[in-house]
């Protein structure tokens, strides 16, 4: 019976849950924004609470990698690290883009199209993937600027849905298209971490493990600091 604490920084919003066997048992979540570095501790001893467990209990801990905000990521990252190496269990990462369309079959199990998660990067650039079904990666993950003209080729061959907190900036740039009628937004799914359970264990079941020491977060683009103003 394996028990894996999940952790998802990724975005503005902080969440912690609990998978038992790939099954979300427990779930912590602060929703206000950004928030991490002050409530993910907090959300994990709330999460264990509601599990009835332990730290001492948990075979592994799973990470939500990116891409997404830098600094979500180096906070979730970073407290996952610290976890494995006190407790001496392994650490697992999953693409945020998978976890969101994962989130999205999970909640829409018969659905038959592609999917497109999307990470709000600031401006009119969003972090996406097209996923099918199956989630085989049918796009591969990339920062993409989005116009009117994105997804074209796309959507003239298949129905593909939309999802995450940069969805709405797609909606706004090209719309429901009237020849692309099959495709539609979901903008309820937005990241949480018990979409990584299944995933989680999966992985699990693999031993597909991360070296601790030296896992760095799928970042996708370079971090780029800005200047605070000098008053005058």
């Amino acid at each position: 019976m394996a028990l894996i604490l999940c952790i998802e920084t990724a975005t503005e919003i902080c969440s912690v849950a609990i998978a038992k066997e790939g099954k979300t048992i427990a779930l912590a979540e602060d929703k206000l924004g950004n928030n991490h570095a002050s409530q993910l501790h907090i959300l994990v001893q709330k999460a264990l609470d509601i599990g009835a467990i332990t730290l001492q209990d948990l075979n592994a801990i799973a990470v939500s990698k990116g891409p997404g905000s830098y600094t979500g990521l180096r906070v979730g990252v970073s407290s996952v690290k610290g976890y494995c190496y006190a407790l001496q269990i392994p650490m697992i990462a999953i693409n945020t883009l998978q976890s969101l369309a994962n989130g999205y079959l999970t909640n829409h199990p018969n659905y038959n199209g592609l999917i497109c998660p999307m990470i709000d990067a600031r401006r009119m650039e969003v972090y996406c993937a097209l996923f099918n079904n199956q989630l085989a990666e049918i796009l591969p993950t990339q920062a993409k600027i989005i116009d009117e003209h994105s997804f074209h080729e796309e959507l003239q061959q298949n129905e593909i849905v939309f999802i995450g907190n940069g969805a709405e900036k797609c909606n706004k740039n090209f719309g429901f298209r009237p020849a692309f009628a099959g495709s539609d937004f979901g903008f309820e799914i937005l990241c949480n971490a018990s979409f990584l359970s299944s995933l989680a264990q999966a992985a699990y079941d693999k031993n597909e493990f991360e070296d601790v020491a030296y896992f760095e977060p799928f970042y996708l683009k370079d971090f780029v600091g800005t200047v605070a103003k000098k008053l005058v």
